[in-house]
């Protein structure tokens, strides 16, 4: 008789939620299908993820070691991918996570100076800490301008390398970084709801680069980042356009309808004993009363199938703004789109870059 295995709740949660998102991002499909299927239990989730990005950071130290240079960047940007997602919710496990994250960051650092075009690391003051952020430049412009990157609440900045090529193709510099509860900063530093204070110190950070166009600074966010790039526009007007994939209008309007590994992961990186807690500071991060105040041009995206952030927040966000606006529901989309990136990922670069007043290519 054959044994009928059952796989854990949280398991089937982030294969449901999330499946997309990973290839979408750089993961094979091979990688997806092969690790997800030989994990039953949660708690296995990072360790298996963990091992197939070793296989991975080899190759890419492998490549390094006979001088293909190119290759071993892709390959680290790859192993980092894979680290990264083992770690994006494990949160009940915090020293295993904070391991594998640590490999995500080493992984991508390597990788940095490697892959076409160049990135570096970038140390932005923030109060009495440091934010940290992935500084990348089109080949051949001098002063380009530049798209500041917001990550979500189970994403760092060594995820968005895909974004960060299609800007860069358009000849727009990218600066993704970690803000409060996200990434190297969500171990001290806990989520906060005033986003546009963090987003103050990295476009500070940008004035001080003279390879950097100043005035010409955009800003993308994806899921909760979407949240935060609108959060940071209505009160940042050195900004001058806005790309809000995903946001929640009101955080705490659909805390509850989050499944568990969402709710756990906000509790953990807001830096909360409990749910109840979290509660209260999931009120803190709200556009009620604040969207009115975005006037630069904003372009915003929802999945009409978006079941974590349903596409009411990005209508609500879109009928509350007092500068020019897309608003874009896409069908058959789920969060982010990630199942459709092709319907509005390189159309809202194009409209980026014609905002920051880049020819067409």
């Amino acid at each position: 008789m054959d044994t009928i295995v059952t796989k854990d709740k949280r398991i089937e949660i982030a294969i449901r939620n999330w499946a997309p998102r990973f290839v979408a991002s750089g993961v094979s499909l091979t990688d997806f299908q092969e690790v997800t299927a030989g994990i039953t239990h949660w708690d296995k989730w990072c360790a298996a993820w963990s091992a197939r990005a070793a296989i991975h950071e080899d190759l890419a130290r492998k490549a390094l070691a006979d001088g293909f240079r190119l290759s071993a960047g892709e390959h680290f940007t790859r192993a980092a991918l894979c680290y990264h997602f083992g770690k994006f919710m494990f949160v009940h496990k915090y020293d295993e996570m904070r391991a594998a994250h640590m490999k995500v960051v080493e992984c991508r650092n390597l990788a940095l100076p490697l892959i076409d075009p160049p990135g570096e690391r970038a140390e932005i003051p923030f109060n009495n800490n440091k934010l940290y952020g992935i500084l990348r430049k089109p080949a051949g412009v001098a002063r380009p301008p530049v798209v500041v990157m917001c990550v979500g609440l189970d994403s760092t900045k060594e995820e968005l390398d895909v974004y960060e090529n299609i800007f860069l193709a358009r000849g727009m510099a990218t600066l993704v970084f970690d803000g409060p509860g996200q990434g190297e900063a969500e171990y001290d530093i806990p989520i906060r709801g005033d986003y546009e204070v963090p987003v103050a110190a990295v476009v500070d950070y940008i004035e001080t680069r003279a390879d950097l166009d100043k005035n010409k600074i955009g800003i993308m966010g994806v899921s909760l980042g979407g949240y935060y790039s609108a959060r940071a526009v209505a009160f940042e007007k050195r900004i001058k356009a806005c790309l809000s994939f995903s946001g929640p209008y009101s955080w705490v309007e659909i805390f509850d309808a989050r499944n568990e590994l969402s709710r756990d992961a906000f509790r953990v990186r807001s830096h909360s004993k409990t749910l109840d807690e979290a509660r209260e500071v999931a009120k803190t991060l709200t556009l009620r009363g604040v969207a009115k105040n975005i006037t630069c041009p904003i372009y915003i995206v929802g999945g009409e199938l978006d079941n974590l952030t349903p596409p009411a927040n990005a209508e609500q966000i879109a009928a509350e703004v007092s500068g020019p606006k897309v608003l874009d529901i896409v069908k058959g989309g789920n969060h982010v789109v990630n199942n459709r990136r092709y319907m509005y990922q390189t159309q809202a670069a194009d409209w980026m870059a014609q905002q920051l007043g880049l020819p067409k290519v």
